[in-house]
């Protein structure tokens, strides 16, 4: 029988002392080159609850990195948002959290997830869930000194791990160190013989042990990640996979970048929005005084436009929205006007399409 869908609760800051984090809610994965700050302040034009997440930080870069606007520095609008952190020494990571807190996010993430070679060598990342104890020392160091949520993003195993178990004792530590939710990347991460690129598709995936992790942990907020490439598919998981409960959150990642405008439906399908969903065209005149102010201050067209190409995904006019901004917005003179010429090649060929109906 198929059960109504989850509706999760809408953010609020009034409701910042109670249980609400990205692991019980609806969030966009955290991903490198991409989530920047104007990424997310064009996702936030589509949906006003879903739970953002920067790029992952390592506490290296915060602490000695000299610049702390450049790593912490936010819009408020992100809000609901999540400062990921890479990193696996207590006292750094507890120190960057504390200017999490401080600079305003409304979580505080570790990474456990991130199969680089990069990210390894320095113990940071997938290369972690062979470190229970650390992680969960890390986890403890964080929740001590701030007043925020503290979760974790991890996969459901690395290399040769193959029992359940392991699992199971890894999120244990976590929920003993007094971690507040777990996104779980529904596959391994292989640290050797696979590129990032290939870790995000070519381990299997176990949805079913996420469900199971839940079932074993209820009392732990659990989110899901991995492999969904729609909204519609998400909502089973809220609703249950065959005999095992429901999990509390999930976590979109290259199909809510890739098609962004799937964002638009997630106040109304997850928080129980009654407003009307938001236009394209709306998202655009929302998007140009944020464009322009980034210009004023010697920014770049394209640091805001690329992370916009796939607005008109699936609609006649989609590419030619996407080759315009692709070949215009990065040169040195671009300005808003490269963005309305792109609109109007899109209108015209819906036009086109209508006519010939």
């Amino acid at each position: 029988m198929i059960k109504p869908p989850k509706t999760l609760e809408p953010y609020s800051k009034a409701s910042d002392d109670n249980h609400l984090n990205s692991a019980n809610q609806f969030s966009v994965a955290p991903m490198m080159d991409w989530t920047n700050r104007h990424c997310r302040y064009f996702h936030r034009q589509l949906s006003q609850n879903a739970w953002l997440y920067t790029e992952m930080v390592t506490t290296g870069a915060i602490i000695y990195g000299n610049n702390l606007e450049r790593f912490l520095g936010h819009d408020e609008s992100d809000i609901p948002v999540a400062l990921q952190l890479g990193g696996s020494g207590a006292k750094d990571m507890a120190t960057c959290a504390k200017l999490g807190e401080e600079w305003g996010y409304s979580e505080i993430n570790l990474n456990i997830g991130c199969p680089s070679d990069r990210v390894q060598n320095n113990m940071i990342g997938a290369c972690l869930m062979a470190h229970p104890e650390l992680v969960a020392e890390n986890v403890a160091a964080m929740k001590a000194v701030v007043d925020i949520p503290v979760t974790v993003k991890t996969r459901i195993g690395i290399d040769d791990q193959e029992e359940f178990d392991i699992l199971h004792q890894f999120i244990d530590g976590l929920a003993e160190a007094g971690v507040d939710g777990v996104i779980i990347h529904a596959r391994k991460a292989w640290l050797e013989g696979l590129s990032p690129k290939q870790n995000r598709d070519v381990p299997p995936l176990n949805y079913a042990w996420v469900h199971q992790i839940k079932a074993e942990f209820p009392q732990l907020s659990i989110a899901i990640n991995g492999g969904i490439k729609t909204l519609e598919q998400g909502q089973t998981h809220l609703q249950g996979y065959n005999d095992l409960p429901a999990v509390d959150g999930l976590m979109l990642g290259r199909s809510a970048y890739e098609q962004p405008y799937l964002l638009a439906e997630v106040d109304q399908q997850f928080y129980g929005s009654k407003h009307a969903i938001i236009s394209r065209e709306q998202v655009l005149e929302n998007m140009k005084p944020y464009i322009e102010d980034h210009l004023s201050n010697d920014g770049k067209l394209n640091h805001v436009t690329r992370h916009m190409l796939g607005l008109f995904h699936g609609l006649p006019g989609g590419r030619i929205w996407r080759r315009h901004l692709s070949e215009h917005a990065f040169k040195a003179e671009a300005g808003i006007e490269v963005v309305e010429q792109a609109y109007r090649l899109v209108a015209n060929e819906i036009q086109r399409m209508e006519d010939q109906k």
